[in-house]
């Protein structure tokens, strides 16, 4: 689509900005169905690069990244009236390639939910039915580019947070390499798990947008060597590559009285194995240790919450947002936390700190970095032998708004295996893969470090032959 609209805008067929003022009439429109957005842009910034494919391209950027002069609240009522006076490194390059911002997007609080029912300008609601959630916490980037206001967005994915949206939103959600694409100017929740990453409607349009925000900028130590741009090396031919999926995941024999739509989720993903190996592609099943699986949201919990702990201190209300009524800092403080988190985030930090003291580390913290770092070695390991792993992002469509408890929607390991991508800092990509009950569902590529391109090109290739059909309310063809 990127490709389309830049040849159109080239050749006059699209005039000036019109694409962002359609973007804008959009915005307001799909704000009132499904309450996507923080801060709808109604005065753009315009910078021209006639060479870049993204030149006169509208976008939507999570509320996690610092916009200079535009309000930044991170969707917490502790930031609620908080202006940067800086760009993150990705919304200035973006800028510097001729995109042009028409919205901040709502999320879950600081990044830390998943069902995007947690901002604090309220629920975010699936386009595709409003009584669903659109996944969290990259909610609202998720349903602009879903709901058609804007060809791409950007989100931050720290466990699945873009990933997953994109299942339950029908388009792509592209995770990168930990490191290829800078954060400086990207609010942090969990540092060493935190990825910037991009929803667009197709593979390649994800794969334009992230070559042009990609490469170190001094200001990210975390950050790769530059790397080729990817886009070029998207040819579809994957004659010969090698995916594995993981029996104790994606069998469904092995959960105990699936529903229907779960049964037809596995159905379909059973079919789109047979479409890879069509076109050249060997599918294997490999065995994971269940025990492994098992601990896999115990330590993503423990270690997300104890480095949001540590990241989350800087919001005092004295430095900036507003300030708590008090005698002294400490009721300052006390009481600026206690207006400005939502329950979520308290608890999330009780977590943190529990884990992270002296007596509790070793047990907690360490134990889950252990963990972790098994992980790591154990698809490493598999790394050697495949070109990446393909699953299930989840057993179904998008949950009812009312099925948002923490407790009762983290439950299997289904659900929450996707973090193994932010583990190891793999790039991973889910893309659409047909319809269950009048919901999209999705399904998820995951490769080695640094591998991007070729996890990108078996995407293409498969999204070729899946030819999903986009149509909110409608079935895929």
């Amino acid at each position: 689509m990127i490709e389309e609209l830049h040849n159109k805008i080239i050749n006059n067929e699209i005039k000036s900005l019109d694409l962002a003022s359609e973007a804008l009439k959009k915005s307001h429109e799909v704000q009132k169905e499904c309450n996507a957005f923080v801060t709808i842009l109604d005065n753009l910034e315009y910078q021209e690069n006639k060479e870049s494919l993204l030149d006169k391209i509208p976008y939507s950027a999570k509320d996690m990244f610092s916009t200079k002069n535009i309000l930044t609240t991170g969707s917490s009522n502790s930031l609620k009236d908080y202006v940067p006076f800086f760009d993150a490194t990705v919304i200035k390059k973006l800028k510097e390639a001729g995109a042009i911002l028409t919205s901040k997007s709502a999320c879950d609080e600081f990044g830390l939910g998943f069902t995007g029912t947690t901002c604090h300008t309220g629920i975010v609601k699936n386009p595709y039915d409003k009584m669903r959630q659109a996944g969290g916490s990259s909610a609202g980037s998720a349903v602009a580019v879903s709901a058609g206001v804007v060809p791409f967005s950007l989100g931050t994915d720290t466990g699945d947070s873009v990933r997953k949206p994109a299942a339950y939103c029908g388009i792509v959600g592209f995770k990168p390499t930990y490191g290829v694409i800078s954060r400086y100017g990207v609010f942090p929740f969990a540092a060493s798990l935190d990825h910037v990453a991009v929803f667009a409607n197709s593979v390649k349009d994800a794969s334009i947008v992230v070559d042009a925000i990609k490469g170190p900028d001094g200001k990210d130590m975390t950050a790769l060597p530059e790397m080729p741009n990817f886009t070029p090396q998207i040819d579809g031919n994957v004659n010969g590559k090698k995916l594995f999926y993981i029996k104790e995941i994606c069998n469904i024999d092995n959960y105990n009285n699936p529903d229907k739509d779960m049964i037809e989720t596995f159905k379909i993903f059973n079919e789109t194995l047979d479409k890879l190996r069509s076109i050249g592609v060997e599918v294997v099943e490999e065995s994971i240790d269940q025990r492994l699986l098992n601990a896999l949201l115990p330590a993503y919990q423990v270690i997300s919450c104890a480095e949001a702990t540590s990241n989350l201190s800087m919001y005092t209300g004295i430095i900036y947002g507003p300030r708590g009524v008090g005698t002294n800092v400490f009721d300052m403080l006390k009481d600026y936390r206690t207006k400005g988190f939502s329950p979520l985030i308290k608890r999330r930090l009780v977590i943190g700190s529990y884990v992270l003291q002296k007596e509790n580390q070793e047990r907690y913290y360490l134990n889950a970095c252990k963990v972790r770092n098994l992980v790591i070695k154990t698809f490493n390991k598999l790394f050697e032998k495949y070109d990446g792993f393909i699953t299930i992002p989840s057993g179904k469509g998008a949950p009812l708004l009312d099925e948002s408890s923490e407790l009762l929607s983290k439950l299997t390991v289904l659900e929450n295996h996707l973090c193994i991508g932010n583990f190891g800092g793999y790039p991973s990509i889910t893309i659409p893969n047909g319809y269950v009950n009048n919901l999209p569902i999705g399904v998820n590529i995951t490769g080695k470090v640094m591998d991007d391109a070729n996890i990108l090109n078996i995407a293409y290739a498969l999204e070729k032959e899946i030819k999903f059909n986009k149509n909110i309310g409608g079935q895929n063809e």
